[in-house]
């Protein structure tokens, strides 16, 4: 028998999701060299943004920490009301275009590009880009070839996410059905889960993240404070000022918060999960402070991780504007006041300068997600 080796072995591996679809890029590159880059963009129905995600292109990729609303992307758009792939065999027909996205693609040099939609169970969830080199290169008989990687590499991505979703799904379950109570709404999360990706992407380049990493600081930040399921009602629900004591008992839910998620990843059989030490992190490490009087550990500056620095301002501003059961909602303004006089004391000043300086982001949020009875 004669050997033949699997050029696609690699996605039988543990790696990441990027490693995946650079082997990915790298066979289909054996067929059709012209495909220089393939993209994926994540879309999120809740604000109807689509974000940057994965790229297979190494440093020579126009567009970094981006993102934009579909409504501004016509020609995407299109591709789902038309519920068919765009193919695009001259991409200098697209060099006129007004939005940001399709200049920077312009700049890039790419001779043309075919776009398909991503869809898990008939949901979309977002696209994957094939760009060329050279013109006129999508015909119909190359294009069948690449719908079976552009498939694969779908399924990849959907399984990463669907492993997310469904350790989150069991937290709010386990959430629920412990207390069927929750002092800190829906509405927090969603505002403080993107307040943490908008401060990710404006340190992105300083602290060398990449759009993975800031996706996951989005998808995992909702789970910080998992560990108050274990605080008592008579404490976490108290309208008054704790006692030494109770706030005792309350830190205990940073150190509860690791132990919780390291029993679902094993109980889900979720270990592999990309970047779960993040989750891990900022379950455990978002209370600690910078000049090291936070807890549980009192670890202070640079030793914080930094998804922990980015979750913690991000939580302290959105608890700060919020009503709560001992306190009223603040405005922004003194909201801000505060967040300048802890910066540097126990919020990192890099993360509090991110989020101060894109204040008409926030205000955004807070315009999507306003609180409600209901959270």
């Amino acid at each position: 028998m004669s050997e033949y080796h699997d050029v696609l072995e690699e996605l039988n591996k543990h790696t990441s999701l990027h490693d995946k679809v650079i082997t990915a890029h790298k066979s289909i590159r054996e067929i059709f060299p012209f495909i220089v880059r393939i993209a994926i963009t994540i879309y999120d129905p809740d604000t109807n943004i689509l974000k940057t995600y994965l790229h297979s292109s190494g440093d020579d990729n126009p567009l970094n920490h981006y993102q934009a609303s579909l409504d501004d992307a016509p020609s995407l758009k299109a591709i789902l009301d038309k519920g068919l792939p765009r193919i695009v065999n001259n991409l200098l027909t697209f060099e006129e275009g007004e939005n940001e996205h399709t200049k920077r693609i312009g700049r890039q040099g790419y001779a043309a590009s075919y776009t398909l939609p991503m869809f898990n169970n008939g949901a979309f969830f977002g696209f994957i880009f094939f760009n060329s080199d050279k013109t006129d290169v999508f015909t119909d008989s190359v294009l069948r070839q690449i719908d079976v990687y552009a498939h694969l590499i779908s399924l990849a991505v959907i399984n990463e996410l669907t492993s997310i979703h469904t350790l989150t799904a069991a937290v709010k379950t386990t959430s629920r059905i412990t207390h069927l109570r929750d002092p800190e709404t829906g509405s927090h999360l969603d505002r403080m889960s993107r307040y943490s990706r908008l401060i990710a992407t404006i340190l992105a380049d300083e602290y060398n993240l990449d759009d993975v990493y800031i996706e996951h600081i989005f998808m995992f930040s909702p789970l910080h404070d998992i560990g108050k399921i274990s605080i008592p009602d008579n404490i976490l629900l108290k309208p008054g000022k704790l006692t030494d004591k109770e706030r005792t008992i309350m830190k205990t839910h940073a150190v509860k918060g690791r132990e919780m998620i390291d029993d679902l990843l094993k109980n889900f059989g979720l270990e592999n999960i990309e970047y779960i030490d993040m989750l891990r992190n900022i379950a455990e490490l978002h209370h600690e402070a910078i000049n090291g009087s936070g807890y549980p550990s009192g670890i202070k500056g640079n030793a914080i991780p930094i998804e922990a620095r980015i979750v913690a301002v991000a939580d302290v501003f959105d608890a700060l504007t919020s009503a709560r059961p001992y306190k009223e909602a603040w405005s922004n303004e003194k909201a801000i006041n505060t967040l300048k006089s802890l910066a540097g004391k126990t919020l990192d000043q890099d993360c509090v300068n991110a989020l101060l300086q894109n204040m008409d982001q926030i205000e955004i949020i807070q315009q999507q997600f306003v609180e409600n009875s209901y959270g």
